[in-house]
């Protein structure tokens, strides 16, 4: 006859089990528990990091650039007419308007400078452009120019932060450790986010292109345009791959005996970095060889001016990178940060990147590869509408930081070219038209990369983070 157990009976004698059970379903979430791999007695997590992964739907776009222009380009004197501003200049703002002024460095009284520049309209849909923009306007037709967006953040560090992070707060991950943790890389001898950089550091440095608390295979890998496109690539003299290939088995085997006692994930991370760098030192060098470039492309790039060839051939790697099947590549270039002498530092900074900007897109739509390539142009905000005169100096004008409202233009991968979305006031101060946040612009992006943003999170500290926090709404105005 069988015994009858009671419920109370089988908790107390599977407790542990239970238990185990549970502690196991919670380590998942936080991503310290994984599959193992059948047949390795270490038992190291089943899968490249970087293997690709299914979208949540249908994405438009299956990679991105973003020329992210660091120090805050004018939108005044780049992609935001106001001609109002005249009947303003050398007059402080009307009192309503200064009440809530959020400036970085000037008082809300100084007086209004309206901007020197000459736009005409582009292309087909007739966008209007500064005078500085002569190639980017080739492109106007292709570009999505947004006048309206805005962001919490009035200085460099926590407003560039704020772009590639979703937050001011240190120790997020940027948007392209997002998407290479969401959608993994279709690259196999590359890193899944690459970057580049020209004109200098940014403010807010690795947190950029950090990936926070998301393991750290997912961030962005910094490359150089010359030499080596990481340091210490090539193997020494006298070692040979061979070698390297039996020190790299050695140093798995004791990692592995390592994740064993630990289970710290991070140990897989660092096996499947040697293992990318070990492919890499083949892979790498072939990127940076442009012997099978046209001299039309190099050209129309501007990689044979001296001036402009930094940031073209950052340009013109973005697109070898993306051909490659690197999800994200982000190049940095900084100079935009115009508190003085500012119609002569814009002009020069402006000269070294329009032209490779503009090419860029009309290389990847050539290719057929903008249609599936997502390419951004932007930095952290915008300057305001007031004289900035540190210098007491005529010809040193300048801008002061504005984060109320600013411009960026995207193309390809999903977004409807040959439009302009937003409006401003006639001051260029605040958002009057499709009013559009930090949050919403990176709900919009992920989408086009068939990511929904509420669903794209990760478990840490107990509770779901994702990109766009506890906001964000994609803006169907953008897409095609």
């Amino acid at each position: 006859m069988k015994s009858i157990r009671s419920r109370r009976d089988f908790l107390q004698q599977t407790a542990c089990g239970l238990g185990t059970v549970g502690l196991w379903h919670l380590l998942a979430q936080e991503g310290l528990a994984a599959d193992r791999v059948p047949g390795l007695a270490a038992g190291l997590p089943n899968a490249n990091p970087l293997t690709i992964k299914a979208p949540h739907f249908l994405p438009k776009a299956r990679n991105v650039i973003f020329l992210f222009m660091a120090g805050g380009p004018s939108h005044l004197d780049l992609f935001d007419p106001k001609p109002e501003l005249k009947k303003w200049e050398g007059k402080p703002l009307p009192e309503s308007m200064r009440k809530n002024m959020d400036v970085a460095f000037i008082k809300p009284t100084a007086h209004v400078w309206a901007s020197p520049r000459v736009f005409r309209p582009h292309g087909e849909c007739g966008m209007e452009l500064s005078d500085l923009l002569p190639h980017t306007g080739s492109r106007a037709d292709d570009i999505c120019l947004v006048r309206s967006l805005h962001t919490d953040q009035v200085n460099h560090h926590p407003a560039q932060a704020m772009m590639n992070c979703g937050t001011a707060l240190g120790g997020h991950p940027s948007m392209g450790a997002w998407l290479t943790y969401g959608l993994g890389s279709e690259s196999q001898n590359l890193p899944g986010f690459v970057v580049l950089s020209s004109g200098g550091g940014t403010s807010a440095g690795r947190a950029n292109w950090g990936s926070g608390y998301l393991p750290t295979s997912f961030e962005g890998v910094p490359f150089r345009s010359t030499g080596d496109p990481v340091l210490h690539l090539s193997n020494p003299a006298g070692v040979s791959r061979e070698d390297q290939r039996a020190r790299l088995n050695a140093l798995r085997d004791l990692n592995e005996l390592r994740y064993v006692n630990t289970g710290d994930a991070e140990i897989a991370s660092r096996i499947s970095a040697y293992e990318l760098a070990f492919r890499m030192q083949s892979s790498a060098p072939e990127l940076l060889d442009f012997s099978q470039e046209t001299p039309s492309t190099l050209d129309m790039y501007g990689v044979t001016d001296k001036r402009k060839k930094p940031f073209a051939v950052n340009c013109l790697l973005a697109r070898r990178l993306v051909e490659r099947g690197v999800r994200f590549v982000e190049v940095f270039h900084n100079g935009w940060d115009h508190h003085g002498n500012l119609n002569n530092d814009l002009q020069s900074i402006c000269t070294t990147t329009d032209q490779p900007a503009a090419a860029l897109i009309k290389d990847l739509k050539q290719r057929g590869l903008l249609d599936s390539t997502l390419v951004i142009w932007g930095g952290e905000f915008g300057r305001t509408a007031l004289l900035e005169n540190r210098r007491t100096v005529a010809n040193q004008l300048g801008r002061d930081h504005h984060r109320a409202a600013f411009s960026m233009w995207m193309a390809g991968g999903g977004i409807k070219g040959g439009q302009v979305v937003g409006r401003t006031d006639d001051f260029g101060f605040d958002v009057v038209e499709d009013k559009i946040h930090i949050h919403d612009l990176h709900a919009t992006i992920l989408h086009c990369l068939g990511l929904n943003h509420t669903r794209l999170t990760y478990r840490h500290q107990g509770r779901e983070f994702r990109l766009t926090d506890v906001a964000g709404e994609v803006v169907d105005k953008l897409l095609v």
